[in-house]
């Protein structure tokens, strides 16, 4: 037996509106981030007094390292946000790629900044998720 189903239409209703808003949010939040990030950096860089250690930690880094990684880290997220922005085909898997890479550092920065690297994994989880579900990115519109 043989079932006949007519092809199922592409979701142009709320659902998908809400979908392409959550990715042109992502896109937002990835810029503040890596703006955020590349501030974080540079003071860390400039003066290492800047962040106080609060006790012991497994993961110890010099802050000037961390700031140096941040930086990078920062530009490279940017950037993502930015091709997230534009529609570019990269910047999706590049920004779930660079945010679950933000999740890790902010992890191991969490002694220096906690209510900080608390926030910033938030907004890269959230990231993660509205790249991961957006059904409607880089399709041209119907």
């Amino acid at each position: 037996m043989s079932q006949n189903t007519a092809p199922r239409k592409q979701s142009t209703g709320s659902s998908a509106a809400w979908a392409s808003g959550g990715t042109l949010f992502a896109g937002v939040l990835m810029l503040v981030i890596g703006i955020m990030d590349v501030l974080q950096g540079i003071a860390a860089i400039a003066e290492d007094d800047v962040y106080t250690r609060l006790g012991d930690y497994v993961f110890k880094f010099d802050l000037t390292s961390w700031g140096w990684i941040h930086l990078c880290l920062g530009l490279v997220v940017a950037a993502a946000g930015a091709g997230i922005l534009t529609g570019a085909e990269w910047g999706r898997i590049a920004g779930i790629s660079l945010a679950s890479l933000n999740v890790i550092a902010q992890f191991l920065f969490l002694p220096y900044h906690p209510w900080w690297a608390l926030f910033s994994m938030a907004i890269s989880i959230f990231v993660i998720w509205a790249l991961a579900t957006d059904d409607t990115y880089g399709r041209a519109p119907v």
